[in-house]
């Protein structure tokens, strides 16, 4: 007796019914299909694909990318047992994507890539390199104050309105990163062109690749947004490139993420969120750092969407437990014309005495001191109760305000390196005539 060749066999397809569509959530029957896998619903006027997100006995939840047009009830769906592809390789440099990989700009198709399943290997947490080596960001309230370095996480925590995203842009113009890869996830359609046209422009849109999904997407689009961005910036790490991730907003993913874990039945806990959010969001922002070593690296920028300028608000409070320091924009300042509107004394860089030498960090302390002593006399300098002579060292940085101030604001097309940066420092404890403290 012959057996027939096995590799000739056709595979069974197995097939089910569409039970219930609530907003972007299918619900469907007589499906055997794995979590991340993807399904095919007949409808008119084309299929839709939709992945699996979950199930419940026999019931498999779906969700797709796309807008729910023409499915009825009954209809059918073909289990299509693969999982969803995103694109890698050099030629998505200079190019603008949807969260599935397809291309948004009128450049035509992809060329020089290849389509892999989107999954994350585990990261031995001993073969990070240590973050040792400062990261210039050309700006110089971050490089003098708040140091980068290459390899770490850095939040920008701000509410609506006050210039986060002009000052991603003078991030993106001004780093020195191999690639920079941009998530805009759930942000206005508009803002998408503007910040392409207006913070990148054509200089610095060639090394950089850009994922949108915005704010009328699917909760399933804008997660797979801001994953997909990361396993695009890891691609390019694991080619010994320094990689700059911009993340515009982790807010916005945290609340695609309650969206998928509310329609899933997950129970609701602080403002709404499930549990499943604030285990996802370490995981993703996890994947950046450093490799074996910072040759291959991803700086990570997350935003961070503080609602009604709540700094308690839980996504807020989540990010800056698991990020590696936060810089937080205020909407006082902004209201003032202080731009960027950085709050020094809000915010941190836990990495900073790692990346540059002992005199700028005394420098920095010796800033911030100033300024601290400032803001805590201003109510009575401007009610006028405040005497000349009362204390020296308030009268000095009285006489220096305009130098205090003139460095922590600065215009969107300047740069300003680490050592000038480093400079301006020396020239204002210099001025201040207030001694720099040394090892």
């Amino acid at each position: 007796m012959q057996f027939p060749n096995l590799s000739q066999l056709t595979p069974f397809t197995v097939y089910g019914k569409v039970h219930k569509v609530s907003g972007y959530l299918i619900e469907a029957t007589g499906l055997k299909a794995k979590v991340g896998t993807l399904c095919q619903i007949d409808c008119a006027p084309l299929p839709v694909q939709a992945e699996v997100i979950g199930f419940k006995s026999d019931v498999t939840y779906l969700m797709s990318a796309d807008e729910l047009r023409g499915i009825l009830p009954g209809a059918e769906v073909t289990q299509l047992d693969t999982y969803a592809k995103v694109p890698i390789g050099e030629g998505l440099l200079g190019r603008v994507i949807d969260s599935t990989g397809l291309p948004l700009d009128s450049l035509g198709e992809l060329k020089g890539i290849e389509r892999v399943p989107l999954h994350f290997e585990p990261i031995n947490p001993l073969q990070r390199a240590p973050i040792r080596h400062a990261m210039d960001v050309g700006v110089k309230a971050i490089n003098g104050l708040l140091t980068l370095g290459i390899g770490q996480r850095m939040g920008l925590f701000a509410g609506t309105g006050v210039g986060k995203s002009i000052l991603l842009g003078m991030i993106t113009q001004f780093c020195q990163a191999d690639i920079v890869v941009i998530s805009l996830v759930g942000e206005r359609g508009r803002e998408v062109k503007e910040f392409i046209e207006e913070n990148i422009g054509v200089a610095g849109l060639h090394k950089a690749v850009i994922v949108a999904a915005p704010a009328d997407s699917s909760p399933l689009a804008r997660v797979k947004a801001a994953e997909t961005a990361t396993f695009i910036a890891e691609y390019f790490k694991n080619k010994k490139k320094r990689v700059l991730l911009l993340m515009d907003s982790l807010t916005r993913y945290g609340q695609a993420l309650r969206e998928l874990g509310l329609a899933l039945g997950e129970p609701p806990t602080n403002k709404g969120y499930p549990p499943s959010v604030f285990a996802r969001i370490p995981k993703l922002v996890e994947r950046a750092g450093n490799g074996i070593n910072e040759d291959s690296s991803i700086t990570g920028i997350y935003t961070v969407l503080a609602e009604g300028d709540d700094v308690q608000d839980p996504i807020v409070d989540c990010a800056r437990g698991i990020l590696d320091g936060h810089i937080m924009l205020t909407r006082q300042l902004a209201e003032q014309g202080h731009y960027p509107a950085i709050d020094i004394e809000q915010s941190i860089s836990r990495v900073m005495d790692k990346v540059v030498p002992a005199e700028q960090v005394q420098l920095a302390r010796t800033f911030k001191k100033s300024y601290a002593k400032y803001q805590q006399n201003r109510d009575f300098i401007m009610i006028g109760a405040y005497q000349k002579g009362n204390d020296p060292e308030m009268d000095m940085i009285l006489e220096k305000k305009p130098k205090l101030f003139a460095f922590l604001q600065q215009d969107k097309s300047i740069h300003v390196d680490l050592k000038q940066t480093a400079d301006m420092l020396r020239e204002f404890a210099s001025l201040a005539m207030i001694p720099v403290a040394t090892k």
